[in-house]
């Protein structure tokens, strides 16, 4: 029998404006802000900054998946994500939450547990399973483009042509998950920032956002903080890279993206109020 979540998982003003994604790592080894949210204060207290500042979804993650990242499996995972979901649940009932893994186990295990959506850096490439728990649970889903793994990401950033291999692995995810009946109204595209791209990379991915508006499906940017803005800046803290991060937010809008992966919820909200005027209106 399939377990569909009763409350509506989309944010209000779906698709009318640039929604806001904002990240929370539960973590000690994340690129940003691995190890400071550690204490439940501390994560309800971001949680309720985040929404009195315009946040749409909370993202949780506790597997980091920065380059050079070890993976704890999903026992750990799971242990590091359940308590806090719960906790944000009980005391914000109705925000919306966004899962950050690849794992099936996890998946399933937030699904039952009051998450909304499941955001896969890996698009299903890593667990197939996490397709049919998605599936299952008839959800919202993230299919990013990724190669391999946290290991050897950037060993693997060749490409003949980098918007045209996206897209075809994009192409080849998304067939992948419309056969394991996840519904085509679900699914969000990712092309993937920083993940397996060099900054060239990077850089003609976000030049021309429109090619990946083929399927006519959401298309969600994490840029936020990465390393390819740290470059640009020559700023290797990446707290000090949200200007970089606003300007890439600044581009969403002007492209209608449909969300946006933030650290800095706050001032991307504010700049983003200001560009969808401009841009969406």
């Amino acid at each position: 029998m399939q377990i569909i979540n009763k409350k509506n998982p989309w944010p209000k003003g779906w698709g009318q404006k640039t929604s806001i994604m904002g990240v929370i790592n539960l973590t000690p080894d994340s690129f940003s802000d691995g190890g400071q949210l550690n204490s439940s204060k501390k994560v309800l207290d971001q949680v309720n900054h985040f929404l009195s500042n315009g946040v749409d979804v909370v993202d949780l993650g506790a597997q980091s998946t920065r380059p050079g990242a070890v993976e704890v499996g999903p026992r750990i995972e799971i242990k590091r994500l359940i308590p806090y979901l719960k906790l944000i649940k009980n005391e914000y009932p109705d925000v919306l939450i966004s899962i950050d893994t690849f794992n099936s186990e996890v998946a399933y295990e937030a699904l039952l547990n009051g998450a909304d959506w499941i955001n896969d850096v890996t698009g299903g490439r890593r667990d197939k399973n996490i397709l049919n728990v998605v599936s299952k649970f008839d959800c919202p889903f993230v299919i990013t483009h990724s190669r391999g793994n946290s290991q050897n990401m950037n060993e693997l950033s060749n490409y003949e042509d980098v918007l045209n291999d996206v897209k075809d692995s994009l192409d080849n995810l998304i067939k992948n998950a419309l056969e394991k009946n996840i519904s085509e109204n679900n699914i969000i595209v990712d092309p993937g920032i920083g993940f397996s791209k060099d900054i060239v990379h990077n850089l003609e991915i976000l030049k021309n956002l429109d090619v990946f508006k083929k399927w006519n499906l959401p298309i969600l940017i994490g840029a936020s903080r990465k390393r390819f803005i740290g470059e640009i800046l020559n700023e290797k803290n990446p707290i000090e890279r949200d200007i970089g991060t606003l300007a890439v937010s600044c581009l969403c809008s002007q492209f209608n993206i449909d969300i946006v992966r933030v650290h800095n919820v706050k001032l991307n909200y504010q700049i983003l109020k200001v560009a969808d005027r401009i841009y969406r209106e």
